[in-house]
């Protein structure tokens, strides 16, 4: 993942590094870290806390620190009033010594999803308030080239979960440049899936995807105070086929979203809602699996 899109970013710091988190954590934004660990290294540890002060110390959120002697583990725990809590060991290291790593930290609600070098490793339920989590620290024996801090780069889940159907908040709302990637699966028996790109309070739905697998149809549309809009149908080649994987990728553009699947583009769609920051919900439904999405 590019840390080009974050809102704040920290390049090569000495380490041990400890800064603040710009506006602090808001459920839906990712932290990213990229590094090299040492040859030689025997762990390191990745902190968000309330404050920097050592006396007293300040509370600790999340204590990340992976462990490479003895048995390789990840250590994960939080220290509240000096305290440490109860720690939770994954006895796994995704990281290898005297190579790089990409480790993201996606804030949710209820707690924080790690994964590294692209995949999942852990999720660790919060202790304290994410409204008090304002301080970065990384130390130990690493190198780190980047820090970066992204801003609603995963759509919110309001379940937490990729289940159907599925609603996701856009919690700032959409704005152009930005791309949303919807991955999944169509079902064995399908009939069709429908993707909404809505404004929440006014129950507007500004960009209504509707592929029909049976007809081989794609339709496009918008529900605006209260009534449909004109479908638009017209595409090059149908690409969804009963079971398969794909990948959509739209993107916003200043007056108009574009869509591609596999690679592959396939329509225009001029905006029919101009205030796209009021775009703050997508829906995803229908006779599909989904793996992964995200906004960026």
């Amino acid at each position: 993942m590019s840390v080009a899109n974050a809102k704040h970013t920290v390049l090569d710091p000495g380490i041990p590094y400890t800064g603040p988190i710009p506006g602090g954590l808001h459920p839906g934004e990712i932290i990213i870290i990229q590094g090299t660990v040492p040859p030689e290294a025997d762990r390191f540890q990745v902190d968000l806390s309330s404050g920097c002060s050592t006396k007293p110390r300040s509370d600790v959120a999340l204590h990340f620190s992976p462990r490479f002697s003895d048995s390789p583990r990840v250590v994960c725990n939080s220290l509240l009033q000096e305290e440490w809590g109860k720690e939770e060991t994954l006895h796994q290291l995704p990281y290898k010594r005297g190579a790089p790593f990409e480790t993201i930290i996606l804030v949710h609600k209820n707690g924080f999803k790690v994964a590294v070098n692209g995949t999942h490793l852990l999720e660790y339920k919060h202790r304290t308030p994410l409204t008090r989590v304002d301080t970065f620290s990384i130390s130990g024996n690493v190198r780190v080239h980047a820090i970066g801090y992204i801003p609603n780069s995963a759509i919110y889940s309001e379940s937490g979960d990729l289940d159907l159907p599925y609603k996701g908040s856009i919690l700032k709302g959409l704005n152009p440049g930005q791309h949303i990637t919807i991955k999944g699966q169509v079902s064995m028996y399908p009939h069709s899936f429908t993707v909404n790109l809505c404004n929440s309070k006014m129950e507007n739905i500004a960009l209504h995807l509707n592929p029909r697998m049976k007809s081989g149809v794609f339709i496009r549309n918008s529900y605006l105070d209260g009534s449909w809009g004109q479908e638009e149908r017209e595409l090059p080649f149908f690409p969804f086929s009963p079971g398969e994987y794909f990948e959509i990728l739209l993107l916003c553009q200043p007056h108009q979203f574009k869509l591609a699947v596999n690679g592959s583009h396939l329509f225009e769609f001029r905006h029919r809602v101009q205030d796209l920051s009021s775009i703050d919900q997508l829906e995803i439904m229908g006779d599909l699996e989904l793996n992964d999405v995200k906004l960026w």
